[in-house]
């Protein structure tokens, strides 16, 4: 059965009526495609029933186009070492791309000697990035944890084996001396921006600039195709060893044409972006870079994040700047919310042209959510609305887009123009699967990788589970439903369906809970493992501010809310699979060299059980401590 829906269908969730009932939205050009829905036996097809418009074949197209239209406008900016902001129009990076891309000709650079670029986002690392793009040579960003955080360089050395790199770019030569020595090969050239290394010789990126006679790249620009590959991104968090994922040319264009059309307010009004998300990952890289580069916007970098040593930089950045849209994280969200809560001024500059949210690399919870529209409400009078996406690395990165008629946490909307969606039962659940021409063609060296990862109709299975807003009216859209690889059965044959029992946990638990492992594959019930929020459990304990994480997690006052939570969520469990038997607080932080910890601060669930695992054995035995047993057993 084929059926198509229109787009502007209503909604028929009842629960979700209230929302039409508050402050409208500001006016913001969103695309409504309509979907067309297949089912064959237990497996259902999702498409857009808009088609997917032509694009380039090289990305670097749009810099030559915008170098030519607006060639003065602000293309990237940062703030140098005296705060003042550093910028790069068009055509000045037009200019820079052609010269770097004429000298990266001399190293023989390929796919198979790629660039690795180990530090982060500064204006060095782009010009880069475009002018491996722009003669067709494959680079590679990593997370700069992998050589600053780590002590074993273990991720880093992996990277470094399966890629075999031809060239190597650090921003400091201090900073990642000690990672280049330990890993990169003696012969490997290396480049930086400043500082030096003792042991090794170096060249320095300023000599890269200045070459006029650019022919040699300009003849590779013209030999770039769709299936070049433009970069490689590696995963996090999943596997012990993150996977090498092809990024093609024709995948961050595609990518970028299904933006466009999902959000036409990109072409009416180009973006203006202050954003701090890493490049290494494919929501700040290949997504936020994106759409400013493919509309002709500016992108302010955010030396900023979102924690508790680095979030003032960014609201600096935000004091200074009215971006059109912010995209950021649900943990970026939460600060934002609370700085947006308490500071008039900081209010007057964000919603001066402020069109869109955006969030993405993991659910934002309703009380943000809410807490986010009611502070739009009390400044402007409006709600700004708040966009979501699922996407992953391996689709460069976005599939769908919250553009159904719903607005609400957990909604991750409709399939884009150009996306093909596929949901199979899988463990009791829908696995969600994806193909396209932003699909990723493989993992890099690694072919039963690659094979495990697409069906027998060439869809990426993507392992997340997903379901209908509403089985009567599937039109208007899906929800995110969890990791199928997180689930489990308990000892009684019980599904513990963990993606939605974390997010209950820690909305609960906000806000002092950083995340949280569910234990219980093959036991009788389920624990759970809380890593806390340091600042704030210390206050809850009501200890000073330099007391160890072990004396506020021993407290009675943290113990008595522990117990208040737990007996909390089981108010709302429906059998044993729902039901939360004890809790733990940990008093160490998760480790990234171990794998419990992704460099974009998620928790590797499978990791965390595995290193503790005498702990864990220790909290079902009731012998460890720090077991909190749930009032009603």
């Amino acid at each position: 059965m084929n059926i198509e829906y229109p787009a502007q269908a209503p909604s028929l969730l009842a629960d979700h009526a209230p929302l039409a009932q508050v402050a409208p939205f500001r006016a913001v050009a969103i695309g409504r495609p309509g979907v067309a829905i297949e089912r064959k036996g237990d497996v259902t097809y999702l498409r857009s029933t808009e088609p997917l418009g032509p694009y380039p074949r090289r990305l670097m197209e749009r810099l030559i186009h915008w170098a030519q239209v607006k060639p003065d406008q602000t293309f990237v900016a940062r703030r140098d070492a005296t705060g003042q902001w550093q910028y790069i129009t068009y055509s000045q990076m037009l200019e820079r791309v052609r010269s770097i891309a004429q000298h990266l000709m001399g190293f023989e650079l390929s796919q198979e000697r790629p660039l690795v670029i180990l530090s982060g986002n500064d204006l060095e690392h782009l010009q880069l990035a475009c002018a491996a793009m722009y003669c067709g040579i494959a680079y590679c960003p990593v997370s700069p944890a992998y050589s600053t955080v780590s002590r074993d360089f273990e991720k880093l050395r992996h990277i470094i084996s399966t890629l075999e790199p031809g060239l190597v770019f650090a921003a400091e030569g201090d900073t990642y001396a000690r990672a280049i020595e330990a890993v990169v090969a003696a012969d490997t050239p290396v480049l930086l921006t400043t500082g030096g290394l003792s042991e090794r010789a170096h060249m320095f990126f300023d000599e890269l600039l200045g070459q006029t006679q650019c022919a040699d790249a300009d003849a590779a620009f013209e030999a770039v195709q769709p299936s070049t590959i433009a970069k490689f991104l590696f995963t996090s968090g999943s596997t012990r060893l993150p996977k090498a994922v092809i990024t093609t040319q024709q995948m961050l264009c595609a990518n970028q044409q299904m933006l466009s059309q999902t959000f036409p307010e990109f072409t009416l009004e180009p973006p203006l972006l202050v954003d701090w998300l890493p490049w290494n990952h494919t929501f700040g890289g290949s997504h936020n870079v994106g759409i400013v580069l493919y509309n002709g916007g500016s992108y302010y970098i955010d030396d900023g994040k979102p924690t508790a040593q680095h979030f003032a930089e960014t609201l600096r950045n935000l004091g200074e700047i009215s971006p059109t849209a912010y995209l950021t994280v649900p943990k970026g969200w939460e600060e934002l919310a609370s700085a947006l809560e308490t500071d008039s001024q900081l209010r007057e500059r964000f919603f001066a042209r402020m069109k869109l949210f955006f969030f993405a690399g993991a659910g934002l919870s309703q009380s943000v959510w809410n807490r986010l529209e009611k502070v739009a409400t009390e400044h402007c009078g409006e709600r700004i609305q708040i966009m979501a996406s699922l996407g992953m690395t391996e689709t460069a990165p976005s599939c769908t887009f919250t553009t159904g008629p719903l607005s609400v946490a957990g909604y991750i909307g409709l399939p884009a123009p150009g996306c093909e969606v596929k949901m199979v039962p899988m463990d009791g659940k829908l696995e969600v699967r994806f193909r396209g021409p932003h699909v990723m063609p493989g993992y890099w060296r690694s072919p039963e990788q690659t094979a495990q990862a697409f069906d027998e109709e060439g869809f990426y299975r993507t392992g997340d589970a997903v379901r209908f807003a509403d089985p009567d009216s599937p039109h208007l859209g899906l929800m995110f439903d969890g990791r199928i690889a997180e689930d489990f059965k308990l000892s009684s044959g019980g599904f513990v369906s963990v993606g939605p029992l974390r997010a209950r946990v820690i909305a609960q638990g906000a806000p002092y809970i950083h995340d949280v492992v569910v234990t219980g594959p093959d036991r009788k019930h389920i624990g759970l493992l809380i890593f806390p929020r340091p600042v704030e459990i210390r206050q809850l304990a009501g200890v000073e501010s330099g007391a160890s994480l072990r004396e506020a997690v021993s407290s009675a006052t943290v113990k008595q809310w522990l117990l208040q939570l737990i007996d909390g969520l089981n108010g709302a469990a429906t059998g044993v699979a729902t039901r939360v038997d004890w809790a733990a607080l940990l008093d160490e932080p998760a480790s990234l060299d171990r794998g419990e910890l992704t460099d974009k601060g998620s928790i590797n669930q499978r990791a965390v059980m595995s290193h503790r695992a005498e702990k864990i054995e220790a909290l079902y035995a009731g012998s460890d401590p720090d077991r909190q047993l749930a009032s009603l057993r």
